[in-house]
Parts: C-alpha cells; sequence; structure tokens
C-alpha cells in the first residue's frame, strides 16, 4: 500500500502552528476543510473537555456539525482534525488512537516551551488497529487559508 498524503499551503501551515502556540500550554484543536489530499481551509475549534486541556482535546458533536456546516461554506469537505501537543512529540497518543475515525487525516504539531516544532500527518489504518504516519506536503492554492474560530 502507497503512503497516503495530505497537501497544505505555507498559509495553512502558518494558522495550524500559530493557534498551537497562541493556546499553550493547553493543546488546540481544529477542522481540515479542503478537497482530496488538499487543505484549503482550517476550522479552529474550542477545547471542550473536562480531562484536562493540557493533554487532552474532544471535539463536541455540536462543534463537529459547525465545522462541517463551516467546510460546505468554504466549498470544501471535512478531511480530518489537527490538534497540538504541548511539550510532547507529534506522535498520536493512545487517546488519539481510541477518539479516531479512519476516513479522516489528523495532523499534530509539537510545541514545545511555546514554540511549533514538528508537524506530522497520520492516518487510522482501516481496521483501527494503529496509526500509520502519512507524508505532509506544501502546496500553494488559491484560498484564504485563514484560521476560522467556531463557538459553538
Amino acid at each position: 500500500m502507497s503512503e497516503r498524503r495530505l497537501t497544505i499551503s505555507a498559509r495553512v501551515d502558518e494558522a495550524i502552528r500559530r493557534h498551537g502556540e497562541e493556546t499553550y500550554p493547553h493543546e488546540c484543536c481544529g477542522a481540515l476543510v479542503g478537497r482530496g489530499d488538499a487543505v484549503t481551509d482550517i476550522v479552529a475549534l474550542p477545547n471542550t473537555t473536562e480531562e484536562g486541556p493540557r493533554r487532552r482535546f474532544l471535539v463536541r458533536p455540536s462543534d463537529y456539525r459547525l465545522a462541517e456546516q463551516r467546510a460546505t461554506e468554504l466549498g470544501g469537505e471535512l478531511l480530518g482534525f489537527y490538534h497540538s501537543h504541548p511539550d510532547h512529540p507529534a506522535r498520536p497518543s493512545q487517546y488519539d488512537l481510541d477518539h479516531a475515525w479512519p476516513t479522516f487525516a489528523y495532523v499534530i504539531v509539537s510545541v514545545a516551551s511555546g514554540k511549533s516544532e514538528l508537524m506530522t500527518v497520520w492516518f487510522l489504518k482501516d481496521d483501527r488497529s494503529i496509526f500509520e504516519e502519512g507524508s505532509l506536503h506544501h502546496g500553494e492554492n488559491s484560498h484564504s487559508d485563514s484560521a476560522q474560530t467556531v463557538h459553538g
């Protein structure tokens, strides 16, 4: 099986990194919007976990619905989600595995001492057993690529 890939523009990369830095030392989370394997926009979502936002994030059903609605408004579809790992590697945790869906891409950015570092993309195997690291590419597109904040 060939490696799965995701393409993001420099502006999307910057918006995800900025969101992670702004929410540090807590995790940020948001939706990836685009078509095919190309992310054209993000929708920043509130981290509503009650388990402690420093090490967990939660996307409520209402936030998910708003992200889908915003994706439609932007002319795209929901491709996946992103989140940050404060002072932790950009690798999925067991918690991430337990809460993921096989159809989506998952971008993780490591934020160390408030500064974004490595950004990776992961795809859950169809049998939900493990994540497989994908290939994150940078490309350009004509969309606004600005982070949008969704409030539920």
